[in-house]
């Protein structure tokens, strides 16, 4: 049919039974029906004059080359001419548990500072988030809407 399963069909033809009503769905499914053929017969013969116009040009050569172009995956032609054995692709693959370039908290040393200048409660890193968030003054003048 036109590609549905039986439990859509039967889902389909309910609501057009409630939508249309018993009175009228016969004639709408013979006019349904009508129609799909119509369309399947102009269809088909679309694709015969195609076919007879590609015979008649020998142009069967360019409808391959049509096809193929269709089916063509850019994406993995270049991957496999730039990274043939894949040794790119594997250094973006990072293994489980290692991280490239993201500092953690151990690993963070203040270039300059002694141990005992920095309370021992403040953190190592700094989410960006926190910086980028504006400071909420401790007045704010009457009449001002920004806050």
């Amino acid at each position: 049919m036109l590609g549905f399963s039986w439990p859509e069909i039967g889902v389909i033809l309910m609501v057009a039974l409630v939508v249309i009503g018993p009175k009228d769905l016969p004639v709408a499914i013979r006019t349904a029906t009508a129609a799909l053929r119509k369309m399947r017969g102009l269809a088909s013969e679309f694709q015969g004059h195609v076919q007879e116009l590609m015979r008649e040009a020998d142009l069967a050569d360019i409808g391959n080359d049509l096809r193929n172009l269709r089916n063509f995956d850019l994406g993995s032609t270049i991957e496999r001419h730039v990274d043939p054995d894949g040794t790119i692709r594997s250094s973006f693959d990072p293994a489980e548990g290692e991280t490239y370039g993201v500092p953690s908290a151990a690993d963070t040393v203040i270039e300059g500072a002694a141990d005992d200048e920095f309370p021992p409660d403040m953190p190592a890193f700094i989410p960006p988030d926190a910086v980028r968030a504006r400071p909420v003054p401790a007045f704010i003048p009457p009449g001002t809407r920004l806050w």
